[in-house]
């Protein structure tokens, strides 16, 4: 089965187009949720994660619909491939139903937290700290 899943942040935003991708996409059950991306909780999400099972694909408009920040992002893959649900994003190069978008995610993921580490070096720097 493939269920897709749909978020805005903002009551004057619209899931339209999403949901409108999702069906084309084959989804045959999409959730829609309205929260703030920063928000812990997200009910509409941790149903949707709750009714998936093995074998069955998450599809998502933007990786950045479905993580809150990096490392949510990074948990939420990792216990879809625990529990051999795969993922895949419209709109980015990622399908983690295939070994090379696994390779591609993780890349993505080492890159971004590479980036962030280099970042908090840089920010002590200039805040005067001699260590880097």
């Amino acid at each position: 089965m493939k269920a897709g899943y749909a978020r805005v942040s903002t009551k004057e935003q619209t899931v339209d187009l999403q949901v409108d991708a999702l069906k084309k996409a084959g989804c045959t059950k999409v959730y829609t949720e309205v929260m703030n991306g920063k928000r812990a909780e997200r009910p509409v999400l941790s149903k949707v994660l709750e009714h998936l099972r093995a074998g069955d694909v998450l599809v998502i408009w933007k990786l950045d619909r479905l993580g809150r920040s990096l490392r949510h992002l990074i948990e939420v893959v990792n216990e879809l491939m625990t529990r051999k649900i795969g993922l895949k994003s419209l709109n980015n190069p990622i399908d983690m139903t295939t070994p090379q978008g696994r390779l591609i995610f993780n890349l993505f993921a080492s890159l971004s937290e590479f980036e962030k580490a280099e970042h908090e070096v840089c920010v002590q720097y200039r805040l005067g700290s001699t260590e880097p």
